[in-house]
């Protein structure tokens, strides 16, 4: 029997109205994908960011629907976006994505990782969104470290809550991130700031650090826009040497995987040349890869040719660095952990 005109325009309507409800950038199958959870990392406003009044902005760099590159800045409130696989094995990172300490960028090192880090390695992600010196935060220069200290002391402290061992807990950085990242790495035991709850009494020492194309050095070989935005347009030299994570080097610094291309005219490459000296120095295990090309900001997607294995390369290094502690044998719907 056939169907009568005004049903077929509710149903139409009802469809419409459906579809109106979909993210954007669904009907082409290629929102980025979304985090299980998102945790603030400040139970209210972060210290040295009271009284600063910051609107938060995503924006979209890319006019590829399949290849979303968004950052944000303004941020006023930092979070983690938490990525858990379906199997995962116990091991945690935390990411630090790069944008020279002007921006955060969520996708190109964010989200883009996770077919490589999550779904194939099995390894629970914690993306920070840190905030920005340069955005009127008091404390400036340590507001990043702060964001970062505290995100290491939160993960651990609610390990149970998301199925890790809060002692294979690692820190990957890229560009300005790695600089944040290996600052995390060499400066994890520094106060900078007040606590606030019982998650600061957590060690904020990452297990081991991934550092790729890395922000290092402030100096000679400084990424001019990172320095500026984190010391200020002339620092003294006392800043310049007290910002260069290779002069934090020191004992207590965990192990560290370096990664870079000779060709970067971003960061050069000796920004991950001089890191790696003052491990060999202080007696630091680390591992470097150099590459003949690949640039700058390869990230994930942009990695090609040999370059391309370099997630399989840090997965792996990972996992003899981050050592699980024995678990009961597996049963028929839990594989066991390595």
């Amino acid at each position: 029997m056939p169907v009568p005109i005004r049903r077929l325009r509710r149903r139409l309507g009802a469809a419409l109205v459906a579809l109106s409800l979909l993210p954007a950038a669904a009907g082409a199958g290629a929102a980025p994908p979304a985090p299980d959870r998102q945790v603030p990392l400040w139970p209210g406003t972060p210290p040295g960011s009271e009284g600063l009044d910051l609107p938060q902005r995503i924006v979209e760099r890319s006019s590829d629907p399949a290849l979303p590159d968004r950052y944000v800045d303004g941020v006023a409130r930092p979070w983690l976006d938490v990525y858990r696989p379906a199997r995962p094995d116990g091991r945690a990172l935390l990411v630090v994505p790069g944008g020279g300490y002007q921006r955060v960028v969520l996708d190109k090192e964010g989200t883009a990782l996770l077919p490589a880090f999550v779904e194939q390695a099995g390894l629970t992600l914690f993306v920070l969104h840190y905030r920005l010196p340069g955005e009127g935060h008091a404390n400036a220069r340590d507001v990043p470290l702060a964001d970062a200290q505290r995100a290491m002391r939160l993960i651990r402290s609610r390990a149970g809550e998301w199925g890790i061992d809060p002692d294979s807990v690692g820190v990957m950085g890229f560009s300005a991130g790695g600089h944040l990242a290996a600052s995390l790495a060499t400066r994890h035991g520094e106060r900078v700031y007040a606590p606030v709850d019982g998650a600061d009494a957590v060690d904020a020492r990452p297990a081991y650090a991934v550092l790729v194309y890395p922000v290092i050095d402030m100096g000679a070989h400084a990424h001019p826009g990172s320095r500026q935005k984190l010391l200020g347009e002339a620092p003294d030299a006392e800043a310049v040497r007290a910002y260069s994570a290779q002069n934090r080097v020191d004992a207590r610094t965990p192990p560290v995987f370096l990664l870079h291309a000779q060709d970067d005219d971003v960061v050069p490459v000796e920004n991950s040349l001089l890191f790696e000296a003052a491990l060999r120095e202080a007696g630091i295990e680390h591992e470097v890869h150099l590459y003949a090309s690949g640039g700058h900001g390869f990230g994930v997607r942009g990695a090609h040719g040999t370059l391309a294995l370099w997630p399989k390369l840090a997965v792996e290094w990972i996992r003899a660095h981050a050592p699980l502690p024995a678990v009961p044998a597996a049963t028929d719907n839990e594989p066991a952990r390595e």
